[in-house]
């Protein structure tokens, strides 16, 4: 269906404006999902700071040439949306999950991280790595553990000296100097 000139600038004019301090756009094909299941995947990705748009592709394609990306565009087939926010993650991540559940209906296509195109299989990949809260709390995790292993060092060494009497060197005899 043709859209009007006015609109078109609308949709252009939002697309700018969101990917201009977006870390990562995923590409989104979704075919013959649900409205009510659309709602839910627009809310669930709101939660966690993601905007998504549905957009024609040329004006997709004209919006990330004007931002002028990096790399070879991944192939754009079916209907698009584009999920973006400032956390490098998340969109990547909010999908993914998403179409866990809706496989044949959701799909990742690509996407565009740090300026340049990446393809399914990196943006997958980027929808793999855990999140902010996960990694603190691995970082966090280990630290605890680097520190338990030097407290134990520490009282198996103080509990050994407590046992043993510290060996004390003998005293060096004076050699007799011939005079």
């Amino acid at each position: 269906m043709a859209i009007s000139k006015q609109k078109k600038t609308e949709v252009l004019t939002t697309l700018d404006a969101g990917m201009k301090n977006a870390e990562t756009v995923v590409f989104v094909n979704f075919h013959k999902l649900p409205v009510k299941e659309i709602t839910s995947l627009r809310k669930s990705l709101r939660e966690s700071g993601v905007t998504y748009y549905v957009a024609k592709k040329t004006l997709v394609k004209r919006a990330l040439d004007a931002k002028k990306v990096t790399g070879t565009q991944p192939e754009l087939v079916g209907e698009l949306a584009l999920a973006w926010s400032t956390d490098p993650i998340a969109p990547a991540k909010g999908v993914f999950e998403f179409a866990k559940t809706h496989a044949d209906q959701v799909s990742l296509m690509g996407g565009v991280y740090q300026g340049a195109y990446m393809s399914k299989e990196e943006i997958t990949q980027l929808a793999s790595i855990p999140g902010r809260d996960a990694l603190l709390g691995q970082f966090v995790g280990m630290l605890n553990e680097s520190i338990a292993r030097v407290v134990r060092v520490i009282d198996l060494h103080a509990a050994g000296m407590g046992t043993v009497a510290p060996q004390v060197p003998a005293p060096i005899e004076a050699i007799p100097v011939a005079a």
